[in-house]
């Protein structure tokens, strides 16, 4: 094995090393090797435990998994009875406890797009909302929260109830008003 050992050591221009050095290097390494694996575990377990706390403060917030441009479709119910298949966009900017939402559902002769500015404490959450195409604004409340809301839109004149649940990348949002529309249910993927 010696041989070996110096015959590899010439061919590759280095020096003979005895089987010692050898020992020692292999024993050095090794050692080296063990205390490396505690570390890494502890970095990697830091790393890990970083992010799940990061994404589960997240994650656990009033506006869980809602962040982002959502998109689908349903049905909306007019004042007459007759019903609608719509196509409908979302797209929801969180930042803490506020969230500001936008929400367009279109059919081929019907349209709706609704703005909501809401803010979440304590399971409650209030608002403002506005529908654009037919200049009407009112106040939001309800409760929910990770991503989960129960809410009334009023105005002189209009109440809604609004479910809204977020599940994964699947949302799906009920209106239910006493006049205008009576009913809308869409379901939105991210």
């Amino acid at each position: 094995m010696g041989h070996q050992l110096a015959y590899r050591a010439a061919v590759d221009g280095k020096l003979p090393v005895s089987k010692s050095k050898i020992f020692r290097l292999k024993t050095i390494s090794a050692l080296f090797a063990k205390a490396r694996r505690p570390a890494f575990a502890a970095v990697a377990f830091f790393v890990v435990a970083g992010s799940t706390t990061a994404s589960h403060a997240q994650a656990g917030g009033p506006y869980a998994g809602m962040q982002g441009t959502w998109s689908g479709g349903g049905t909306v119910t007019l004042d007459d009875g007759s019903s609608e298949r719509i196509r409908c966009r979302a797209t929801y900017q969180v930042s803490g406890p506020v969230m500001e939402m936008s929400l367009t559902c279109a059919s081929d002769a019907y349209k709706f797009n609704l703005r909501a500015n809401t803010q979440a404490e304590g399971g409650n959450v209030a608002g403002t909302w506005s529908e654009t195409s037919r200049n009407i604004s009112g106040s939001l409340q309800g409760r929910g929260g990770g991503g989960n809301f129960q809410v009334v839109a009023a105005t002189a004149g209009f109440n809604a109830n609004i479910s809204l649940k977020t599940t994964g990348n699947k949302q799906t949002v009920a209106m239910h008003a006493d006049s205008v529309f009576r009913a809308a249910n869409i379901s939105l993927t991210k």
